[in-house]
């Protein structure tokens, strides 16, 4: 089925704002994920339609979340070679099946480019006239959007549900998480790997990858592995690279078809995170997944199906829940 205006106002109708299927096992509520630990030593992670800007949860966009488990589902298969991940099977097209790991207190994120909204961001830091991010040094004279002399990896602490990350250099967040140097240089470096590979493929598509998070988690026998999601429009800024040097010499902002299309909405209403949420209007919504679904099939090259089902009923009956 084509995912025209007509399909995504039908999905507007039934969105997957949470769910209650705690047969799969013991339930945890991040911000877009409902995770299920199994005592199988697996976990259950549903992929709902909530979307999350500004460390807020702002509402949903309809077949966000299958957008998501299927940009992640292709993404972890397409990088197994450059790093192990959690995935075991996709048996939902909201629902990812993976092995249970201990999360690692760090979020790797890596940036390409001077850009950002929010207080944590590159951009509004170096605006105010900071000139060491992260532990990097960064140069002076340099634009918004303009692409940084390298990559650099910013990691940031992991936020309770509510509370804003911090980002900080590699000695800071030892200092903080007083986890092991070792566990945090094995992530970096497959983060860097998984990043620079993300632009690869990114760039036969026409697409900049701009910067991106990675979690990680450690199994049992002590493996690292990435989990939770990889180069989604929801963890990942992606621009179009046809239009990038022309916007950029005109100091306008890039062409893109991640979050940040909302989030400049919000934005434009005042909304920076603080206070109460505004309403997103449907034509909003409508468009933004437009994009999602622009951003997932431009990146895999694949066409993405909408399931319109009512989504609980259709989990359960695939998860095999008779409740």
């Amino acid at each position: 089925m084509p995912v025209d205006e007509q399909t995504i106002r039908q999905a507007l109708r039934h969105p997957l704002e949470g769910t209650d299927l705690r047969s799969l096992g013991r339930k945890y509520e991040g911000k877009v994920r409902d995770n299920y630990i199994a005592g199988d030593a697996t976990r259950y992670i549903v992929t709902t339609d909530r979307i999350s800007a500004f460390d807020r949860i702002l509402g949903t966009l309809p077949l966000k979340g299958q957008l998501l488990n299927k940009a992640a589902a292709w993404w972890f298969e397409k990088t197994r070679d450059i790093a192990p991940n959690h995935v075991l099977d996709v048996p939902d097209p909201n629902v990812l099946h993976a092995r249970e790991c201990t999360t690692l207190p760090v979020e790797m994120v890596v940036r390409a480019y001077l850009t950002g909204s929010t207080s944590t961001s590159i951009w509004v830091h170096y605006e105010k006239g900071a000139r060491k991010y992260c532990g990097h040094d960064l140069p002076d004279g340099m634009q918004r959007h303009q692409k940084l002399p390298e990559p650099l990896l910013t990691p940031s602490t992991k936020a309770a549900h509510g509370d804003h990350d911090i980002s900080a250099s590699r000695e800071e967040i030892l200092e903080v998480t007083k986890m092991p140097p070792s566990d945090f240089d094995a992530a970096a470096e497959m983060a860097m790997a998984l990043f620079h590979k993300g632009q690869e493929i990114c760039a036969a598509r026409g697409l900049i990858l701009v910067d991106t998070k990675y979690e990680f988690g450690k199994t049992p026998d002590g493996h690292i592995v990435v989990i939770d999601e990889i180069h989604t429009p929801d963890s990942s800024r992606f621009w179009f690279a046809d239009s990038y040097e022309e916007r950029f010499a005109a100091g306008e902002d890039p062409e893109s078809f991640d979050k940040e299309y909302v989030r400049r909405y919000l934005a434009k209403q005042g909304f920076r995170g603080d206070g109460p949420i505004p309403e997103v209007p449907e034509d909003v919504k409508i468009e933004a997944v437009r994009r999602y679904v622009q951003a997932v099939e431009q990146i895999t090259g694949e066409p993405f199906v909408a399931n319109t089902e009512d989504p609980i009923p259709r989990m359960k009956r695939n998860l095999g829940i008779s409740e």
